[in-house]
């Protein structure tokens, strides 16, 4: 096709709008821009609740102490790692949500001649975390206890 015969069918088939549905076409652009522009904005400012989660330790095992793993877990399962200070507290910064909180963790005992190895676990569910409320959770932990002989 030559560029004449485009340029004729074009004329052909290119009929004039009305007025009428010129400004019926520059409003449906004008709402379809104004919805764009609306769905757009958002806020990008994410609330976040402080969270200390502290490890309960069963009675005669060891005091409190740091570097203890501790997980909190979202609904869509995003995980939040944190580890405990000296006094066995895990601080997080959490946006708010309901969480699963987990511990797992070794600690090996060589402070006398007899060297034990300590095994620490706990687990609590369903945690409501909010901007309202005070979101301090003290989290059970049970033991096993190993001896190791050297």
């Amino acid at each position: 096709m030559t560029h004449q015969q485009m340029k004729t069918d074009l004329q052909r088939t290119g009929q004039k709008q009305s007025p009428k549905t010129a400004n019926s076409m520059k409003v449906l652009l004008l709402m379809l821009l104004t919805l764009l522009a609306i769905s757009c904005s958002y806020d990008e400012d994410m609330e976040v609740c402080a969270v200390s989660v502290k490890l309960a330790y069963p009675e005669n095992s060891v005091l409190p102490y740091s570097g203890a793993r501790v997980e909190m877990k979202d609904a869509t399962a995003s995980i939040f790692v944190a580890e405990t200070d000296a006094s066995g507290i895990a601080h997080f910064v959490l946006p708010p949500g309901i969480y699963e909180a987990t511990s797992n963790d070794q600690y090996v005992d060589s402070t006398t001649n007899v060297w034990w190895r300590y095994i620490f676990n706990g687990l609590r569910s369903l945690i409501v975390i909010s901007p309202d409320s005070a979101n301090q959770v003290i989290l059970d932990l049970k033991m096993s206890k190993k001896r190791i002989v050297h």
